[in-house]
């Protein structure tokens, strides 16, 4: 009889069959907020490597950048119904149930699919005990719609906290944003704007492709680049694409890179003296070359620096750290700095940045970029010109380092980048630099300012 019932229960035992979509997600976002992964190199290898169908990929990508985005959000909620700290909580129970919350309240996945299926996933990758957890709490967690969750949160008297949780953003880059807007609600716009997915952009690179060859592959001409294109579905579909003849960039760096080949047109030497992973380097490059200009990049990688050296061609790219340039001994007539930055310009596109980043630091960095900076204009020809460059709007990396570089450097004046951008690009130049706003302008929130050497 014993025996009996022992078999019996084994039988209705059901081993953990969770679906492998969910399980791919899991495995990167772990990666990604355990071990410091990157989501936009992890996940388009892995798709690659993969033989999903085009609806599982566009699931996969859904959930794991949406929860990526959104999971200090997700974090507020699930604290709420945890009967223990939710930073004391076991990270795979953390990063199981952010995944559950992100189906319920940001996906088309129905209430119970979106509990079983997550739940199923915890007892194969966690185990049946810390699964129990799981579904307690995300039966907890869909027991009230979101706008029920939020109540609370907006009925906040402090903006910053009030924003921080409800576009789930660190409550420092609320405050930086504030400080630089003056309104909460252009700070709501653009915190919201990081919340919405890119959609990918195309760049043709001149004399190599034409923004027309993109559109005539079924992409979107860009607002305001001249050489972009938006396109809806994978770039590496294309042969352009594969064949590198054009490449993927966002419409606000094709930007930053027109604005400075328009304003050194009449330099014969340009140097890019950070130039990995090489996009702004590739266009610049393409620029140069059909206009019968030197070209040479610089990057401190050894491994991006083999990506750049794949898109500029002819031209050399020397490999090593952007404040020893002098050691090559030649002058420049023009020079981009495209320096290391928080990239809090590029949210929308890079999820794990905001939780990854932290306001201290900006000291280092800042201290970097101004290193530099001075070593770019240390390099520069007598009435050649710097253009320092950031994928950032935070003030410190931005106006303030102007201010720094113009202290620091009285052989220098700053210029007007306004002659040098489309005309049909407002809003965008704001104390002579180039200042985009990715709810303004759907780009990442690029800055360029450009400073001419007295002769």
């Amino acid at each position: 009889m014993v025996n009996s019932l022992v078999k019996a229960r084994r039988d209705s035992f059901k081993s953990p069959k969770p679906d492998a979509p969910r399980v791919l997600v899991y495995d990167i976002l772990s990666e990604v907020n355990r071990r410091g992964g990157y989501s936009n190199l992890l996940l388009p290898q892995a798709l690659n490597a993969s033989n999903f169908e085009q609806r599982d990929k566009g699931f996969i990508t859904e959930l794991l950048y949406g929860t990526l985005r959104m999971q200090g959000r997700h974090d507020y909620i699930l604290s709420q119904v945890s009967d223990r700290p939710w930073s004391e909580v076991d990270e795979g129970i953390v990063d199981i149930c952010r995944l559950g919350v992100h189906q319920l309240f940001e996906m088309r996945v129905a209430t119970h699919a979106a509990v079983s299926a997550t739940v199923e996933l915890a007892r194969k990758v966690i185990g049946e005990s810390k699964a129990s957890f799981v579904n307690a709490i995300l039966r907890k967690v869909s027991a009230k719609t979101l706008e029920e969750w939020l109540e609370p949160v907006l009925a906040m008297k402090d903006p910053v906290s009030r924003l921080s949780i409800q576009y789930s953003h660190p409550e420092w880059i609320v405050s930086a944003y504030f400080d630089l807007l003056k309104d909460y609600a252009r700070v709501e716009e653009e915190l919201g704007a990081n919340n919405i997915p890119a959609t990918p952009t195309l760049v043709s690179w001149p004399g190599s492709s034409t923004q027309e060859e993109l559109v005539s592959e079924g992409a979107i001409a860009t607002r305001f680049s001249p050489y972009g294109a938006k396109f809806e579905g994978a770039p590496g579909s294309l042969d352009l694409i594969r064949h590198r003849k054009a490449g993927v960039q966002d419409e606000g760096s094709q930007l930053v890179a027109l604005a400075f080949s328009q304003a050194t047109k009449s330099a014969k030497t340009v140097l890019d003296l950070c130039a990995g992973p090489g996009g702004k380097a590739a266009l610049i490059s393409h620029i140069c070359d059909v206009e019968g200009r030197d070209f040479v990049a610089n990057e401190v990688s050894e491994a991006r620096a083999k990506l750049v050296k794949n898109v500029v061609g002819k031209f050399p790219v020397w490999v090593g750290d952007g404040r020893e340039i002098s050691s090559h001994g030649q002058k420049f007539d023009a020079i981009i700095a495209d320096v290391p930055c928080t990239g809090l310009g590029a949210l929308r596109r890079r999820p794990e940045v905001r939780w990854r980043r932290t306001v201290q630091d900006l000291r280092a960095l800042t201290e970097l970029q101004l290193e530099l900076a001075n070593s770019a204009i240390a390099n520069l020809s007598d009435a050649g010109i710097f253009g320092y460059a950031t994928c950032s709007p935070h003030f410190a990396e931005t106006f303030g380092q102007v201010k720094m570089i113009l202290k620091a450097h009285p052989e220098l004046e700053q210029i007007d980048v306004a002659p040098f951008l489309p005309a049909n690009l407002q809003g965008a130049v704001r104390d002579r630099a180039m200042a985009l706003w990715t709810s303004v302008h759907e780009t990442d929130s690029m800055f360029l300012a450009l400073f001419k050497k007295k002769a």
